[in-house]
């Protein structure tokens, strides 16, 4: 190997390390999860055994204005609830 390979390669390894470190960095200063969980109780618990897309359709039902939880004027598109709101585990 010649000599400007050699330097070539170990910038490109250097770069590698660096990048990696920084998304690694990036990573472990995440915040953790803050979104409420769907609970497991008597209101919910039918949901559990359905597919996301497929319980997601009725949420709407009982969150809205004029339902039993409303939700409040600032919360995000209402189409996707169970991305954010992940099942709790049993």
């Amino acid at each position: 190997m010649t000599a400007p390979q050699k330097k070539n390669t170990l910038l490109y390894n250097i770069i590698f390390v660096v990048v990696g470190g920084a998304l690694l960095l990036f990573l472990l200063r995440a915040p953790e999860e803050s979104t409420a969980r769907m609970p497991y109780n008597d209101d919910h618990e039918r949901f559990y055994s359905m597919a996301k897309k497929e319980a997601e359709k009725f949420c709407e039902s009982c969150h809205n204005p004029e339902g039993d939880v409303p939700l409040a004027p600032d919360h995000p598109p209402k189409y996707r609830c169970l991305f954010c709101h992940k099942k709790v585990e049993r």
